[in-house]
């Protein structure tokens, strides 16, 4: 595996606006009203400076061709499989439609290992992000990339198992059912391209997923929401996720919150019990 020391410490800036149109469109997708005094409901901001590589710059998997010049932000790690694997953000105040928004960001490092599953290479990015020129939230986001399934391994997640959600000691569970069009929904929100959460051929053929994989940050923005219905707006200062094992399209998806005192806990799990991610908030 190569040296990406160099990588480290490169940074980005990209730039963007909360118009009132992307702001209903996430609320449509979520199933909620649009707020009516403006504010940007948290979990918005992955949908803004989003990068933008013409299509004919993209590679096998959907994402933007990386290579070694300057103008490559993100290393061009060979590994093939890639996952948004978790996140931490830091939410210092609401934003709100109308807002220009800047998005500086850096990266803090690339750690190669290796895992059952083979080699792994962890890229983690800084990102702040600033409202009108005020910094609005800052957030660590780790990526990985993976090694391609080996040839006749099973499809991940595993098959759904007789076993059942178990509710209880949860404060409150809600259950939906992320069908395609909401992950279509969520791509064209998020300009993302990634193939394994469309093109069903592809994410079980080339990426050995067992069908199409919900996006991380959907699930993530999903728990984010069930905080906003039990908690109100905006009332989360931290929140961090961790993916612990993909949410399939189509299949029961119960998503969890308890808290104890400022501390939240929060999780999302499939049908059967098997955890898709684990997360925490304080107020």
């Amino acid at each position: 595996m190569s040296d990406w020391s160099r990588w480290v410490g490169r940074e980005e800036v990209r730039r963007d606006r909360i118009d009132a149109g992307l702001l209903t469109r996430w609320c449509a997708s979520l199933d909620r009203a649009v707020p009516d005094d403006g504010a940007v409901p948290q979990g918005l901001h992955w949908c803004l400076c989003l990068p933008d590589a013409p299509t004919a710059a993209l590679g096998e998997d959907g994402h933007p061709r990386r290579d070694d010049s300057p103008a490559s932000f993100m290393p061009p790690v060979p590994l093939p499989r890639r996952m948004w694997a978790s996140s931490k953000v830091d939410f210092v105040r609401a934003l709100h439609a109308g807002e220009v928004i800047e998005r500086r960001s850096r990266i803090v490092s690339v750690t190669a290992k290796t895992g059952a599953s083979g080699q792994l290479v962890f890229v983690d990015v800084a990102h702040d992000t600033l409202g009108d020129g005020e910094l609005a939230l800052r957030e660590v986001q780790s990526i990985v990339y993976r090694d391609a399934a080996p040839p006749g391994a099973p499809p991940t997640p595993p098959p759904l198992v007789a076993g059942t959600f178990d509710a209880g000691g949860w404060d409150a569970v809600r259950t939906i059912v992320p069908y395609a069009p909401l992950l279509f929904r969520y791509s064209a929100l998020t300009f993302n391209s990634h193939r394994i959460h469309y093109d069903l051929p592809y994410a079980t053929g080339a990426e050995g997923y067992r069908g199409l994989v919900v996006h991380g940050p959907l699930t993530a923005s999903l728990l984010l929401d069930l905080a906003r219905r039990e908690l109100g707006d905006n009332r989360l200062r931290t929140f961090a996720f961790r993916g612990v094992s993909p949410a399939v399209a189509g299949e029961p998806l119960h998503l969890a919150l308890r808290t104890e005192g400022e501390a939240i806990e929060l999780g999302a799990f499939a049908a059967d019990g098997r955890q898709a991610m684990s997360a925490s908030a304080r107020t």
